[in-house]
């Protein structure tokens, strides 16, 4: 399977020049590289969990998903979809639920919050938390789950929902996998380096603070408009300035090449005034903008090209999550009542075998033992960092049998060797 990169995007608002620098642009670079498989989708079940305005998050949906492809995401080599246009999401969203445990979903830093923010207003502590609220990280749980991510791309505060996703994905493989992994461990992937864009007045560019730099609503004039209201020292045009600690040329910095940043810098030092400079900053990003600006609005006057899009990455993403949820489906039970007596029969002959299993344990490596038909612990593996490691023993075990059991296998006898070599001769004979 091709590794695969899954990001999601919560519709309830529009993206500002700091969500381009610091997500979309790294983002929709990333998803080019070879060998890369990426899904981008609108995460609008999200969404209702913090909106209770239906025509808000409609726009949002819209003006996201425009937004993204203005900026040259490619929907024919990516998987772009709208969450809400894949039904397999909220019924694994189900089946993860009934595995995940109401303690671990307490620990939630959204829930934490949000119930401390209540106690200090002299309220119950559940008073403001929903269902949705409270069961957040599993329907993330199930966005990433159901593609099989290896990599997330998250802020750090988003960490934990990726480590919550890891353990309840452990818990069903272990419940339910009989010695497969339904599911792969995903990896949050946090970039210490991104570039956070400042705002206005110098803080972190965010609309709670009321100093973003719009990207495309309100064209060239609402882009000059924000510039000029950038906070910069007193110093008049011709005094020496330091351009260091300065938001706008920082700002300047994300959109400028190696040699447009000294030359600028160079300049502000020689006297170049504030307004001139901010005149420059204008014209250096609406040369990059415009364009996407200029596709951003066809795609907003013709949402049907939109949603031609979606759909069509809908019935991807869809191609891989039907025939999955099946298998987990039966997996869990849900199974058509006429492949009920061949299953059961395969059940009972497969009881009868002895069995590996692969689990991963709170060390964070990887293991494996081998059961007897009876349940008696037969081998138990030392740990992996790799979960193909172990697996690749497990298969080797499979094939060669008891004669893979050299002086130095990562493994530990917990049995007669008689009773270790009948159960490895029953894989060979199967």
């Amino acid at each position: 399977m091709p590794h695969r990169v899954l990001t999601g995007i919560t519709t309830t608002g529009t993206l500002h020049l700091g969500n381009y620098v610091g997500a979309i642009r790294p983002a929709i670079e990333a998803s080019r590289a070879p060998g890369v498989e990426s899904f981008f989708f609108m995460a609008d079940f999200h969404a209702l969990i913090k909106c209770d305005e239906p025509d808000r998050i409609a726009r949002s949906s819209r003006a996201i998903a425009a937004t993204w492809l203005a900026a040259g995401l490619d929907a024919e080599r990516v998987t772009f979809y709208r969450q809400s246009d894949i039904p397999e999401i909220p019924e694994l969203t189900w089946l993860l639920t009934c595995v995940t445990a109401k303690g671990q979903m307490n620990r939630a830093h959204a829930y934490k919050a949000a119930v401390d923010a209540a106690t200090a207003a002299g309220e119950e502590p559940d008073a403001n938390v929903t269902m949705g609220l409270f069961s957040y990280p599993v329907l993330m749980a199930a966005d990433i789950l159901m593609f099989n991510a290896h990599q997330v791309p998250v802020g750090k505060d988003q960490v934990q929902h990726i480590e919550m996703t890891r353990d309840i994905a452990q818990r069903f493989n272990h419940l339910f996998g009989q010695g497969q992994e339904l599911f792969t461990l995903p990896e949050a992937v946090t970039d210490a380096e991104m570039e956070l864009l400042p705002g206005l007045d110098g803080r972190k560019m965010s609309k709670s603070y009321d100093n973003v730099i719009p990207l495309f609503e309100g064209g060239t004039q609402a882009l000059k408009d924000a510039v000029a209201r950038i906070v910069t020292d007193s110093r008049l045009p011709g005094e020496p300035k330091d351009p260091e600690g300065q938001a706008l040329v920082t700002i300047y910095d994300a959109f400028a090449s190696v040699q447009q940043r000294a030359a600028f810098r160079e300049a502000l030092r020689a006297g170049l005034g504030w307004g001139e400079a901010k005149q420059q900053l204008v014209a250096l990003i609406d040369g990059q903008i415009g364009p996407m600006r200029q596709r951003y609005a066809d795609l907003m006057a013709h949402p049907e090209q939109l949603e031609a899009i979606l759909q069509a990455g809908a019935a991807k993403a869809r191609a891989i999550a039907v025939p999955f949820l099946q298998q987990l489906r039966a997996a869990v039970g849900l199974r058509p009542y006429t492949a009920t007596a061949t299953t059961a029969t395969a059940k009972a002959e497969k009881a009868a075998l002895p069995v590996f299993k692969q689990y991963r344990e709170a060390d964070g490596k990887f293991y494996f033992k081998l059961l007897s038909a009876g349940g008696e612990l037969l081998l138990q593996s030392r740990g992996f960092e790799q979960g193909r490691d172990a697996g690749q023993w497990v298969a080797r075990l499979k094939r060669e049998g008891y004669g893979a059991l050299t002086a130095d296998a990562p493994v530990q006898r917990e049995a007669p060797d008689a009773t270790i070599s009948a159960a490895l001769a029953a894989f060979q004979e199967d």
